[in-house]
C-alpha cells in the first residue's frame, strides 16, 4: 500500500514538473518531448513511473503521442464559460484569437417523445423544432450539439438553416421575441460514441464532455432542451459564482 501511493506522488510530482515547462513555455506547442529514458534520468524515477505521467498528460489533452516519432506539446485548450454571460461561442473563441464556423446536420420538425415533453413541458407528440450542428474552432471540430425548442415558441425557426449558425439563443430573442431568462446546466465525463468520434474527428472512447442544458424563459418555461458533446482534449471550462453576503 506504501508502495502504491508512494509511486501515485511520483508520477504526480512528474507529471506537474512537465506541465510547469509547458505552461513556462519551455516546452512550447508542436514540441518534441525528451524520451523516457532522458525524462527518467532527468527526475530519477522509473519508467513505470514516467510512463504514468504521460499517460494521464496524454488524457488531459496536454500532450499527443505519433507512433515511431516521440511524444509533442498539444494546443492550449479553448476556454469556454458555463457562467451567466452575454457572450455567445462565436464571441469567447474570437477573443481567444480562433475562427468559429458552424455547420448544420439537421434542422426538422419532430413529435415530442416523452423524454422531450418531460423536459419541455409539453404534450407528447407536440411539435419541437430539432437542431444538430457541429461548431468548430479554426476548422477544427470543437463540438457537437443538438437543441429541441417547443414549436410554437418560434414557428419559423425550421426556415431559419442560415441564421442557425450564429447564436440560438439571440436569433430565438430578436425574431421571436423569447425572453430568456435562465439556464440549468449538468456536466459529466463520458466516452465518445461512434458516431460522436466521427462528427468530432476523435477516436471512438475518447473521454468527451457531455453537456445537459434546460433553458428557461422569464415566466420560467422551458423554451430548449440541448445536449452538447465537447472534445475533451481541446476543452477546458470556466464557472463563476457569485455570492452575496
Amino acid at each position: 500500500m506504501n508502495q502504491n501511493k508512494e509511486q501515485a506522488s511520483l508520477y504526480n510530482i512528474v507529471k506537474m514538473k512537465i506541465m510547469e515547462k509547458i505552461k513556462s513555455g519551455k516546452y512550447q506547442v508542436g514540441d518534441k518531448l525528451p524520451t523516457e529514458m532522458e525524462l527518467c534520468e532527468e527526475y530519477s524515477v522509473s519508467r513505470t513511473t514516467i510512463r504514468i505521467a504521460l499517460q494521464q498528460l496524454a488524457l488531459e489533452g496536454r500532450i499527443y503521442r505519433v507512433q515511431g516519432k516521440g511524444t509533442f506539446v498539444s494546443k492550449p485548450k479553448i476556454q469556454q464559460s458555463l457562467s451567466t454571460t452575454e457572450k455567445g461561442f462565436a464571441s469567447q473563441l474570437i477573443e481567444q484569437g480562433y475562427k468559429p464556423k458552424t455547420d448544420i446536420i439537421e434542422l426538422k420538425v419532430i413529435p415530442a417523445d416523452s423524454t422531450l415533453a418531460s423536459h419541455l413541458q409539453v404534450n407528447g407528440n407536440d411539435p419541437v423544432t430539432q437542431l444538430a450542428r457541429i461548431r468548430y474552432a479554426n476548422d477544427e471540430p470543437l463540438f457537437y450539439a443538438v437543441s429541441y425548442i417547443p414549436w410554437h415558441f418560434a414557428p419559423g425557426l425550421v426556415n431559419d438553416e442560415e441564421s442557425c449558425k450564429g447564436s440560438l439563443f439571440q436569433l430565438l430573442q430578436d425574431k421571436y421575441n423569447v425572453k430568456i431568462h435562465k439556464t440549468v446546466e449538468v456536466l459529466e465525463p463520458i466516452l465518445a460514441s461512434k458516431q460522436i468520434s466521427e462528427y468530432l474527428s476523435v477516436s471512438e472512447d475518447t473521454p468527451v464532455f457531455h453537456l445537459e442544458t434546460l433553458t428557461y424563459d422569464e415566466n420560467l418555461k422551458p423554451i430548449e432542451f440541448s445536449e452538447s458533446v465537447f472534445r475533451g482534449d481541446r476543452s477546458t471550462f470556466t464557472i463563476e459564482r457569485i455570492y452575496t453576503v
